[in-house]
Parts: structure tokens; C-alpha cells; sequence
């Protein structure tokens, strides 16, 4: 995994167990694009903005999960833009990645606790641009208990819900 640095701490903790709704308790809904919401947490100099959306199919069903909640997020005081997280809602095996697939692209995501990270910021553009270019988006993780779950997103709207939270962090 490297050296974490802070970016991704930051993104540790959006991430480990905060429901947007629920985000530090001052997270302001900004309005909805297609299956994306937009939230803007105004805390001075820690504002934060999101796109987030919970995914429209889980599998396998007979698993008690936690909300699942993918991110993606905008720290403008560390100058970060469209980190990629998904709180993906049981703790997840140590050392195994968790996987993203959107259209013939797919990308590996570092796991820690019940959250899934990409490691490096170029790869998260490429991952936001195959976002904005599909329409559906797959994402697989194995528990602690070698679960396999695979869970699926709409992609719709999520163009102009980043415009959006884009805009809720200038």
C-alpha cells in the first residue's frame, strides 16, 4: 500500500462508518442528479463536498450488511478532488483489493476496515472519467469471512452531481 498521506487518511475517515446523512452532522444536502446526491460539509477549513450513492443491487442478499455508501469527494484546503471511497458495509479481508468495474475498465482498490480506497490520484481521474463515460458501475470485496459481495451503481447523473459538488466547494 506505501505510505498513506494525508488525503488518504482524510478519506479513511469520510469513509469508515459515516453515512452521508449523517456526515460530521453538518453535511448539507445540495440537491440530487439522477441516482447521486450532492452534500457539502461547510466546517471552515475543513470543508468538504460529495457525490454519494448507495448501490441499486447487492449480492448475495442473505448478507447483513452495514449501508453501503460509494464517494466521491472534494477536500479543497488539501487541494483533493474526486477521491474515490466506498464504505462498503462489513469489514473487509486484510491484504485482498476490492475491485471497480465500469464497462472493459476495471481498477483495484486498497481495503482497510470496512472501507475501499484507490491508492493513487491519477488513477482516481481515470476512474472518474470511465464513471462519467458508463452507465453502470460494479463493485466486488471479500469479508473477513470470505464472503465475495458484488454490488452495482447506476452511473446516472453522476456527471452533474460532481459539477455540483464541484461548484458547493468554491
Amino acid at each position: 500500500m506505501g505510505q498513506m498521506n494525508k488525503r488518504v487518511w482524510a478519506g479513511l475517515l469520510l469513509a469508515a462508518g459515516l453515512a452521508a446523512p449523517a456526515f460530521g452532522q453538518t453535511a448539507a444536502f445540495k440537491g440530487k442528479n439522477g441516482d447521486w446526491s450532492v452534500y457539502a460539509n461547510d466546517a471552515g477549513a475543513k470543508k468538504t463536498c460529495f457525490a454519494v450513492a448507495q448501490p441499486r443491487s447487492k449480492k448475495p442478499k442473505n448478507v447483513k450488511r452495514d449501508p453501503i455508501y460509494f464517494y466521491v469527494s472534494i477536500w479543497p484546503k488539501d487541494k483533493v478532488a474526486n477521491e474515490i471511497s466506498v464504505k462498503m458495509g462489513y469489514p473487509l479481508k486484510p491484504g485482498v483489493d476490492a475491485t471497480i468495474k465500469i464497462a472493459d475498465k476495471t481498477f483495484k482498490l486498497f481495503t482497510k476496515g470496512q472501507g475501499a480506497y484507490v491508492e493513487k490520484a491519477a488513477v482516481e481521474k481515470e476512474v472518474v472519467a470511465a464513471m462519467k463515460a458508463g452507465a453502470v458501475m460494479v463493485v466486488q470485496g471479500r469479508s473477513t469471512r470470505g464472503t465475495l459481495t458484488t454490488d452495482e451503481y447506476s452511473l446516472t447523473g453522476i456527471s452533474k452531481a460532481l459539477e455540483a459538488a464541484s461548484a458547493a466547494c468554491k
